[in-house]
């Protein structure tokens, strides 16, 4: 019989076979898939029973539509399912055997303990961790590498502290972690978030990850917050933007945030504007923005700077307990080595971009091991007291025989007098009395310290004696010449016989001038020398200050910080005046940066033999310097004297305050003062 030929037609209606790979594919996709599923449900052993089921009946279930159907199947294609599906059933078995195995171990009291201390031994993960840090900056010129390689971790919980000059990298290495580094900028090595890497993010992720899971807290809150929209609108935005909580909802919780720092009635205050508000209730305020969105971290940049010690004080027993009540981890940056041994966990050391040490704060404080950190450490001004503040103790360290007011006035002429002072600003023509009753004496060669909080009127009372501001009443005597009663023309000459320190100088030299032309600016103004002669005494100022006559020809911008400040002493003594007012000079130097300008200006005081007039709101820098001090509270004198009275015996209440709230860089000794301090604010019935 002769077989018929195969045609097109019968080629068409012939059925095809299926290729044996399809469905094998297939049967091992789907375990796959289903094994991917449960492992992320259960214990172990429900994991693997679940998977040996899966995988053991995935080939079947694949195979059994592909039959049912009629669908012609390629023999070897179900030979292979076949085998898969006896395969992973002989494997399930060995997994179920394992598993019961597992189960009976766990069951067991040993095994339960076991698995406790390994839970327990396992390390939490960061809240912020950095590996091997880099940030370089692409400049006209060349490249700055502003962190070298920086490594390491801030747990939920934990405080730790970044300390190190001006320069050294410590706000651009918190910069890198909320991508906040300029577009100049380019950050390598990894930052992780909660385990999550920050250099791999868009901008959309970085906006989203900023407040409600990273916050900071920056140096100065009035440039922090927008002077132009209430405290309500702020706190709303923050809430709102991350879906935090809208409208009522936001306000009510912006009420409770307020609260929470600190404010004052906040339910009436949130409807204020910024300026309404002290410095240290801004900062509360920038604080309670902050932490809106409950973040897991915190990042603290210079957050207590600015402050009265006071207010420094319970800035940072806020952040205590923030920390303690919710977790947060906090990564604080300062120069104040006294805020780092109250507050920080453990201890990072920044120099030129590089960590050189870290440690807990007891390793880092008592044993430092690098020499730059014993540097920071040494140039920390001292503030020599009795330990116990409001009775008999031994005093940590034996003061030097201060200069009374007494003898001075013997061998010296009084520069400054003022005798039943009364200072007021005018506000829709009334006046409001800041300062009232005020009365001392200033000797040539000696320097009366004015302490107080914000609002004492301190700068107020320097501001009436450089006659920026009239006297209300009393007499304010500049040399023997009652200032109040003096013409025009004669309060000119009397400008010339005083020079002012601003507190940043970046803000008080004109950045248009070079140096020569600034340290001249009060000689060119009351017409003093010539040309020739100005710029000789501007060059033997430079030598006063210890600044190189080279840097005449420069800019205030291309001087650091302290070069700065040494810049306005100098142009401060162009005149050779016989009083100076010191506004806080040295309040926003670094620790080693501000050791050497007051050594400098110890050295010039000598030299120059002015009176002088110095506010501050850091009490060891007055016990390095002052002769007197006078201590300020809302416009009225507490408590003045000889330095070695006022800080080793206080007689008032509010001068015991001040002292307990300034801090010490000795941990111990620290816990041991904040303690101290919480037990007088009691006795005062403050707390």
């Amino acid at each position: 019989m002769s077989q018929s030929p195969v045609t097109e037609d019968n080629a068409a209606t012939r059925p095809r076979t299926s290729s044996p790979w399809i469905p094998a594919a297939l049967s091992l996709v789907v375990p796959g898939l289903g094994q991917l599923v449960v492992l992320k449900e259960r214990d172990l052993g429900l994991k693997l029973l679940i998977a040996w089921l899966v995988i053991a009946l995935g080939p079947t279930l694949v195979m059994t539509p592909l039959r049912l159907s009629g669908t012609q199947v390629n023999r070897a294609a179900v030979t292979l399912a076949d085998t898969v599906a006896l395969s992973a059933i002989g494997i399930g078995l060995l997994i179920a055997a394992y598993a019961a195995v597992m189960a009976y171990r766990s069951a067991s009291p040993e095994a339960q303990e076991a698995v406790a201390e390994a839970a327990t031994a396992k390390a939490p993960e960061a809240a912020l961790s950095f590996q091997d840090v880099h940030v370089s900056f692409a400049t006209e010129f060349s490249t700055v590498e502003a962190v070298k390689g920086v490594s390491f971790d801030v747990m939920p919980g934990e405080v730790v502290a970044v300390v190190g000059e001006s320069g050294s990298g410590k706000s651009v290495t918190s910069a890198a972690a909320m991508g906040l580094v300029p577009k100049n900028g380019t950050v390598t090595g990894r930052i992780h978030l909660n385990g999550v890497e920050v250099t791999a993010m868009d901008a959309g992720q970085l906006r989203r990850l900023r407040g409600s899971e990273v916050s900071m807290v920056f140096q100065e809150p009035m440039t922090a917050l927008n002077p132009v929209l209430r405290v309500s609108d702020q706190l709303k935005e923050a809430m709102e933007v991350h879906g935090v909580a809208f409208g009522k909802d936001a306000l009510a919780k912006g009420v409770e945030l307020l609260e929470l720092v600190g404010i004052p009635d906040p339910a009436r205050r949130i409807s204020e504007y910024p300026h309404q508000f002290s410095g240290g209730q801004r900062q509360r305020i920038v604080i309670a923005m902050a932490i809106a969105c409950n973040p897991s971290m915190i990042i603290a940049d210079e957050p207590t700077t600015a402050l009265d010690v006071t207010v420094q004080a319970d800035i940072l027993d806020l952040l205590r307990r923030l920390k303690e009540e919710i977790n947060t981890a906090i990564m604080l940056i300062t120069h104040n080595m006294g805020v780092v041994a109250d507050m920080a966990d453990r201890v990072v050391v920044m120099f030129q971009g590089q960590v050189v040490e870290s440690g807990t704060a007891e390793e880092i404080l008592l044993s430092p091991k690098h020499p730059y950190t014993r540097r920071l450490l040494e140039a920390m001004p001292k503030l020599h007291q009795k330990t116990v503040l409001d009775g008999p103790a031994v005093e940590t360290a034996a003061p030097p025989e201060p200069v009374t007011p007494s003898d001075a006035s013997a061998t010296a002429e009084t520069a400054i007098e003022a005798r039943d002072l009364a200072l007021a600003y005018k506000h829709r023509g009334k006046g409001i009395r800041v300062v009232e009753g005020v009365n001392f004496s200033v000797p040539r060669g000696e320097i009366l310290g004015l302490v107080g909080e914000s609002g004492s009127g301190k700068s107020t009372i320097a501001k009436a004696v450089l006659g920026l501001l009239e006297v209300d009443h009393g007499e304010l005597l500049i040399r023997g010449r009652n200032l109040p009663a003096l013409s025009r023309k004669e309060r000119k000459a009397v400008r010339k016989d005083i020079g002012v320190v601003f507190q940043d100088p970046a803000a008080s030299l004109d950045p248009r001038f070079p140096i020569g032309d600034i340290i001249a600016e009060p000689m060119v103004v009351h017409k003093v020398g010539s040309p020739k002669d100005r710029k000789e005494r501007a060059a033997e100022l430079l030598d006063a200050v210890k600044l190189p006559r080279s840097v005449t020809n420069r800019y205030p911008h291309e001087l650091s910080g302290g070069q700065r400040q040494r810049i306005s002493i100098a142009r401060a003594l162009s005149l050779s005046p016989s009083i100076l007012i010191a506004d806080e000079p040295t309040s926003a130097l670094d620790v080693s940066v501000q050791a050497r300008v007051l050594e400098m200006f110890i050295e010039l005081q000598e030299q120059f033999e002015f009176a002088c007039l110095f506010v501050t709101h850091d009490l060891a820098v007055v016990d390095q310097l002052a002769n007197q001090i006078m201590v300020l509270e809302k416009g009225r004198v507490v408590e003045q004297g000889e330095k070695h009275q006022i800080l080793r015996e206080p007689r008032r209440d509010y001068t015991k305050r001040l002292l307990a709230a300034a801090p010490v860089p000795h941990p111990q000794e620290q816990r041991e003062r904040r303690e101290a301090r919480h037990q007088l604010l009691a006795a005062q019935g403050l707390i």
